[in-house]
């Protein structure tokens, strides 16, 4: 019960990383990447082939962040020359792109077995000590990021931002670069998200294509738009209960005695259930953004 409970916070924490990400960009400046799951992607592989040429896992998280941070800009310039809705569509064309290129790079990537026996960053506290260290060490991570990306959207570039995404037109007529600042957000948030994603191959040992299933991406924008778009608090909320839903289906399993098909089919229905509940009578999100009016 207690590594469950480690576990699922480990989790929760991690795809916390991945939905402020997405915040970043989504909630500040209503960018409609439904290929995010891309950059989680780069941090892990970045981090699984880091290892096999034996390097540092420093040195692998590092890595990710610049790949994703690349992909970022290089999405931001194609943006630039796209509508939203067809913008959106490419940027899912992009990650799985990239998943079928991991899939097929077997020399690179190990293709659709992945990279495996990635070491945990604890392993020789024991347990349950190297649980906890590491629990305690995407915590940090989610906490300074929250934190930097409060800051970021209260500050005059996250105005501008939101100034973009209410009212492009005004933004470029008071001298804004639309694509310099679209282009700063994808790699802002595409490095949160890789960290994520290179926490999340540390933690599993392991890293393969299905980690880049488009899926994944509309799970964080669940996350996102349960707990409240452009509100960084509400993103935590979401994925908070995002999570507990997931939790509570292992649970009525055993409890219920019902089978494995049964709780996966139950653990989406609840997701969907508050998901809808939220676009129904909560649509901004249970912890809606606050914009600050003019006097």
């Amino acid at each position: 019960m207690f590594d469950f409970l480690v576990f699922s916070l480990t989790v929760a924490g991690i795809y916390a990383l991945m939905a402020l990400g997405l915040n970043l960009q989504a909630g500040y400046a209503g960018l409609m990447n439904f290929g995010h799951i891309a950059f989680a992607g780069l941090g892990a592989y970045a981090t699984g082939i880091a290892f096999a040429l034996g390097w540092a896992p420093l040195a692998g998280a590092a890595l990710g962040v610049l790949a994703a941070m690349a992909l970022g800009w290089c999405i931001g310039r194609i943006g630039n020359k796209l509508a939203s809705d067809y913008w959106g569509i490419a940027t899912l064309a992009i990650a799985e792109i990239l998943r079928t290129i991991a899939i097929n790079e077997d020399w690179l990537t190990g293709g659709s077995n992945g990279i495996s026996a990635i070491p945990s960053l604890f392993d020789g506290l024991g347990r349950p000590w190297s649980g906890l260290a590491f629990l305690g060490l995407v915590m940090l991570a989610v906490a300074v990021c929250a934190l930097l990306c409060r800051r970021l959207g209260d500050g005059r570039f996250g105005r501008a931002l939101r100034l973009m995404r209410e009212e492009p037109q005004l933004a470029a007529c008071m001298g804004y670069d639309l694509r310099s600042l679209k282009s700063r957000t994808l790699m802002a948030g595409a490095a949160i998200t890789a960290l994520g994603g290179s926490l999340y191959a540390h933690y599993m040992s392991f890293v393969s294509p299905d980690y880049m299933f488009p899926a994944e991406t509309f799970l964080l924008w669940t996350m996102v738009m349960i707990g409240g778009v452009g509100s960084t608090a509400g993103v935590l909320v979401g994925v908070a209960l995002v999570q507990a839903a997931n939790v509570l289906a292992p649970f009525a399993r055993e409890v219920l005695g019902f089978g494995s098909d049964v709780a996966g089919a139950l653990r989406l229905g609840l997701i969907g259930l508050i998901l809808l509940a939220c676009l129904l009578w909560r649509s901004e999100g249970l912890v809606p953004e606050k914009l600050r009016k003019m006097p």
